[in-house]
């Protein structure tokens, strides 16, 4: 049915309907030539083909900056926030509808710098969804200031003469929170790993984190050159419970196994500068999910007013 425009009422009508990638795109994504969110986009409509998702049992939920525009691209439920509140308005969406499949978009900035505060405590909740931190380094939609994690002395309109602190890394950030549950790192440019990291991502039982490293045309084009042009400059990480889609052995020479149960290897992993190493830094399904540990079972109307006639009965003179 490609290239139908469906709406969500017609696809509940028929659940039935086989759905394909384009399926899933309201509307063509508008972000410069050679963005990578076109990638991240691409990668995110076959995850939701191959699982046949019904757009209206889907949220996607944005906050601020380029790669916040995904709602509006999205053929599904969305939620495009304020500034750094991404992931509070999807955590309520969770414990609101734990039926629902919820999908946070953020940038760098977004997410690790005006949301800092959510993102801690959200990798600690650990609730049930998939997490997208397009990390482009910079802040582009704003036209080109100093994320947290813009490289030390990379020049910008706020820091004319070079950032002057080492940039923040989201991994190893995120994998020193109590109770974090999945860590990844992909890059727009190596396609089927993106994708096989969002598979492994939606299937994690848990909260999701995905830092997507994102080329931007426009303000940070050089950060990732090297290595889109390089392949040997990468190193990905490869085990039987991680990522490794087929065919990559062949341009990737540089594997390392790692077992992503192994969280002071992730640590250590992490840490080092030497190579960009992309897969599945950390994986533990066993944590405990908050829209799970503070679920409550449904109650009727007539249980309801049961339970309020009672409360009055406390109070009757």
């Amino acid at each position: 049915m490609s290239g139908l425009a469906l709406s969500l009422l017609d696809l509940e009508a028929d659940a039935k309907v086989c759905l394909e990638a384009e399926d899933y795109q309201r509307r063509p994504g508008k972000w410069c030539a050679g963005c990578g969110d076109f990638g991240a986009l691409n990668a995110v409509k076959r995850l939701l083909a191959k699982e046949q998702l019904q757009p209206e049992k889907m949220v996607f939920v944005s906050g601020i900056g380029c790669s916040s525009r995904f709602p509006h691209y999205v053929n599904a439920y969305g939620f495009h926030g304020i500034h750094g509140r991404a992931l509070p308005l999807a955590t309520g969406v969770k414990l609101a509808r734990p039926e629902l499949d919820v999908f946070v978009v953020m940038g760098d900035g977004d997410c690790t710098s005006i949301g800092a505060g959510h993102w801690i405590h959200a990798t600690r909740y650990n609730a049930n969804m998939v997490v997208l931190m397009l990390d482009n380094n910079i802040y582009g939609l704003t036209k080109n200031q100093t994320s947290p994690t813009t490289p030390l002395g990379y020049a910008s309109m706020t820091s004319p003469r070079g950032a002057v602190l080492p940039a923040l890394d989201p991994l190893q950030a995120t994998l020193g929170i109590s109770n974090a549950s999945f860590v990844a790192q992909t890059a727009d440019w190596v396609p089927p790993h993106l994708y096989a990291t969002l598979q492994a991502a939606y299937e994690h039982p848990g909260f999701s984190f995905v830092r997507i490293l994102q080329r931007c045309p426009k303000f940070t084009d050089d950060i990732f050159a090297e290595n889109v042009k390089n392949p040997d400059t990468t190193e990905l990480l490869v085990h039987e419970e991680g990522v490794d889609p087929p065919g990559l052995e062949k341009l990737f020479k540089a594997r390392r196994v790692h077992d992503p149960k192994n969280i002071d290897e992730a640590r250590s992993l992490a840490r080092r500068t030497d190579m960009l190493r992309l897969g599945i830094f950390f994986r533990d399904d066993s944590m405990p999910v908050y829209d799970e540990v503070r679920a409550v079972p449904p109650v009727t109307p007539q249980e309801k007013i049961n339970r309020l006639n009672k409360e009055f009965e406390r109070y009757a003179v």
